[in-house]
């Protein structure tokens, strides 16, 4: 077995009491604590050996009945009582102690040359090395007495290097991280769980084209879960703890109902269709076909990340939103000519993981109304346009000094003006009621353009830009 550097650095905390030490030193025919060790620091075997001396050894699978007294040995560090057990153990095993009964108090486990190796009220133990091993059982502080029950166990766990859906797999974790192998046959939602009373669980979970998703608590407690839509293939799962640690953990996967219905990631998406889908870290892309020029609405909801939109066409056509819609959702609405139009789906910074809703739908006019999304615009006429990201331009001609007014209504986004020519330049936010802008200016005659579009480009809709003029007397600068 492992030797402990010195008998005096025997030392643990269990609920607050300090028990290694003086558990140690009063062990019955142990040594005064100025004979424990010689000059190399190495604690004689003979001497920790003698530890384990007429006592009671407890066997495996049977309950072992006592009670503490004031007349058990002295913990001199906090008063408390304790009683002490050997136990022999086979390499590998992996020991349960487990206390119950009225006794507030601990259970320990120390190896035979006395280095306290854990301590808990129910504790489980990866034996590296076969032997004998001392048990103690400790009260929590000086007023700690009553009846107890102490139980060891082997424990039954499995050392398979694979991971099976529906089938908990029981194992030991103690150090370092435990690698299985999972395989996916069936696209879908899959919870993995890893569960411990003994430790902070920590999962990664790694898989095809570079996927990797890692959770700490999310399973509630300190357990760990992860919760993703998962593309056939074989994948590798990873136990862990979070820090350090050691103790048995239940690995589990299953599939997932998921609750919007069926998901779809990927693959063609009508007008006037809606589907769910679940964003892991890697973007979705969907095929829209137009086969009637028209406006068409696109959203992308979420409560789970921060939607971002993407939309590409024929010739070089682009748009992209991250929050047009309410909150973070997305939206791209526009007037888009027929044809082939990719969809990408994804969130703002690319992290994050969950569900989210897209929708195409297409959007009327109403009734009357015709676009004219740029041209000219004469004093006394207004237009209604469709504003998608990129300016709206309209030429202005005036052919006499005029005090010019112009207006930018929207009930879909926060409208901006500009106006410039001439070699002047206007601009106007929320002159006008609400989120809606309000132009005036005198200007001399000639032609200007009209910029229409959003507040820092956001948003995107239906808005009117309407021009009025009143001659006025101007004299140009010299």
């Amino acid at each position: 077995m492992t030797k402990s550097s010195s008998l005096m650095l025997v030392t643990g905390v269990a609920g607050g009491a300090l028990i290694g030490f003086m558990i140690a030193l009063s062990i019955p025919d142990a040594v005064s604590s100025d004979k424990v060790g010689d000059q190399s620091g190495k604690t004689d075997d003979t001497q920790a050996s003698s530890a384990l001396e007429g006592l009671d050894y407890l066997a495996l699978d049977e309950r072992t009945r006592g009670e503490l007294t004031s007349s058990a040995q002295l913990n001199g560090n906090n008063g408390s009582r304790f009683l002490s057990y050997g136990l022999s153990l086979d390499e590998d095993a992996l020991v349960e102690l487990s206390l119950s009964g009225a006794l507030n108090g601990v259970v320990s486990l120390f190896d035979d040359q006395l280095q306290l190796l854990d301590s808990a009220e129910t504790l489980r133990y990866r034996i590296e090395e076969g032997g004998d091993y001392l048990v103690t059982v400790s009260g929590y502080d000086a007023s700690s007495y009553g009846p107890f029950t102490l139980y060891p166990r082997l424990m039954e766990l499995s050392d398979s290097d694979t991971l099976t859906l529906d089938e908990p797999m029981d194992s030991w974790l103690q150090g370092d991280e435990r690698a299985v192998s999972f395989t996916i046959e069936e696209a879908g939602m899959y919870q993995i769980d890893m569960r411990s009373d003994d430790f902070d669980a920590y999962l990664t979970l790694e898989g095809p084209n570079g996927y990797q998703r890692e959770d700490d608590d999310s399973g509630g407690n300190l357990d760990a879960q992860i919760t993703d839509f998962l593309e056939p293939g074989d994948y590798t799962v990873r136990a862990q703890t979070y820090g350090s640690g050691n103790g048995v953990y239940t690995l589990s996967a299953q599939t997932k109902e998921f609750p919007g219905g069926e998901l779809r990631n990927d693959g063609p998406i009508a007008s006037g269709e809606s589907l769910n889908g679940w964003y892991s870290g890697q973007a979705l892309e969907y095929t829209f076909e137009v086969e009637e020029a028209g406006m068409y609405q696109i959203d992308m909801t979420s409560d789970d990340v921060d939607a971002f939109l993407e939309l590409e066409g024929d010739d070089n056509y682009y748009r992209e939103d991250d929050d047009g819609g309410e909150g973070l959702d997305a939206r791209i609405a526009d007037f888009l000519a027929p044809g082939t139009y990719r969809i990408t789906a994804r969130t703002a910074y690319g992290s994050g993981a969950g569900m989210f809703s897209l929708g195409v739908a297409q959007r009327e006019l109403p009734e009357g109304v015709e676009l004219q999304n740029g041209g000219e615009l004469a004093p006394g006429d207004s237009a209604t346009g469709w504003y998608s990201g990129e300016d709206v331009n309209y030429q202005l001609t005036l052919e006499e000094s005029s005090e010019v007014t112009i207006r930018m209504d929207s009930t879909d986004f926060d409208a901006y003006l500009e106006l410039s020519g001439e070699g002047v330049s206007f601009s106007d936010d929320d002159g006008g009621q609400g989120s809606n802008a309000l132009l005036s200016a005198p200007l001399l005659p000639g032609t200007y353009t009209i910029h229409a579009r959003g507040y820092g480009s956001y948003g995107s809709g239906l808005f009117e830009v309407g021009v009025e003029a009143e001659p006025t007397q101007m004299e140009p600068d010299a």
